[in-house]
């Protein structure tokens, strides 16, 4: 497999780097204490082209793929966490949409949400006892005379409070199980959908996450995403490829943390030179670099078979778990180098470490991950 990033990929790639060098890093700390939305970066990179990286050309996406929405999501994570994750929801509404949506969803949503007008989409799914078990969802359609109408609440929703769309999942028929499930698209706007609470949060804390009740939420026969019954697929579709996103964005903060890293421990001095010459430390950022090349390898290998349209739920499973349980290690030992300064906000280091934990938890956390792999090794 060759790993070697095309023109096009590499654009996109130095497109999203040196955005994050000049706009990103420099907010970065104090969008953390502040926790102000990055309506006006989000906005702005969809001029650049990447809130829908891997959407077609012809409904207003970039075209570029899914390795380069990969390494795009490296570099941007790599300059602030917080705007990285609403990037990667919104790539993911507007590829949900563009594959599977009807043609007027596609024309009245995917331009929309890739120039960043509608400021990002949101995907909600999770409910508070339906998060690993999304077949537990509470939330219901109940079908009206012009459409359906959407009862419930749904629990940890990145930008819920900030999306111009997004997709809800819903019970359409409660006696069947997985396959009573459906998929809607939602107006950001729409009346009855109340933003009951935004998380106060250990990390991403530039990324709103919200509680969203749907009170009687009324929507058109055309507001429902793919065929009735059919949202459970949708959503583990969109999971198995939001789960390359997520180890995109680990490895990303994790780079972060390890140049970081290396930078303070060629600076700071011990016992009369540099600490990066004291093997302990050496050894650690040995360790650090190994896992965080060895994750970028699992990671784009299942971007490339994505992208071909192989099968690669168990390539992202790998990828998501190998990536994010590493990543949280890379960012600890950037901070133990650093020593007492890594434990406060004037080193970055402490942010990442923060950022970087809730990777081995949304998209699946690291234990459904072994679920994943563990039965594509019972069917061979």
């Amino acid at each position: 497999m060759d790993f070697e990033p095309t023109e096009e990929q590499l654009l996109v790639q130095r497109t999203a780097r040196e955005y994050a060098e000049r706009v990103l890093v420099p907010k970065a700390a104090a969008r953390d204490l502040s926790c102000e939305f990055p309506v006006a970066e989000l906005r702005e990179l969809g001029r650049l082209g990447l809130l829908a990286i891997n959407v077609p050309e012809e409904v207003g996406g970039a075209g570029a793929g899914v390795i380069a929405y990969s390494l795009a999501m490296q570099e941007l994570a790599r300059g602030d966490a917080s705007v990285a994750v609403a990037v990667s929801v919104t790539n993911m509404v507007g590829e949900l949409i563009a594959n599977h949506g009807t043609d007027a969803q596609r024309r009245a949503w995917n331009p929309r949400l890739a120039s960043g007008e509608l400021v990002s989409g949101a995907f909600a799914l999770s409910e508070a006892d339906a998060g690993s078990d999304p077949a537990a969802m509470r939330t219901t359609a109940v079908k009206t005379a012009t459409g359906w109408r959407l009862t419930g609440t749904k629990q940890w929703i990145t930008c819920g409070d900030h999306a111009g769309v997004m997709i809800v999942w819903a019970v359409t028929d409660p006696t069947a199980g997985h396959n009573g499930i459906s998929a809607f698209i939602v107006p950001g706007k729409a009346p009855g959908l109340v933003v009951a609470r935004l998380e106060d949060k250990l990390g991403l804390r530039a990324s709103s996450t919200a509680q969203l009740v749907l009170d009687g939420v009324e929507v058109d026969d055309d507001a429902m995403l793919g065929d009735p019954g059919r949202g459970f697929p949708l959503a583990m579709t969109a999971l198995d490829g939001g789960r390359i996103g997520i180890a995109s964005q680990a490895i990303g903060i994790a780079r972060g943390a390890l140049e970081a890293a290396v930078r303070y421990a060629q600076e700071r001095e011990t016992f009369g030179q540099p600490i990066i010459k004291h093997q302990a430390v050496g050894n650690m950022l040995a360790d650090a670099a190994t896992w965080l090349d060895a994750a970028m390898l699992m990671t784009l290998r299942a971007a490339e078979l994505k992208q071909r349209g192989d099968a690669f739920a168990q390539q992202a499973a790998m990828a998501k778990l190998f990536s994010t349980e590493h990543a949280w290690k890379i960012c600890d030992i950037a901070l133990q180098v650093h020593g007492g300064y890594g434990y406060v906000r004037d080193f970055p280091v402490e942010r990442a470490l923060r950022d970087v934990r809730v990777t081995r938890i949304y998209e699946g956390t690291s234990e459904i991950q072994r679920i994943v792999i563990a039965r594509n090794l019972l069917r061979g």
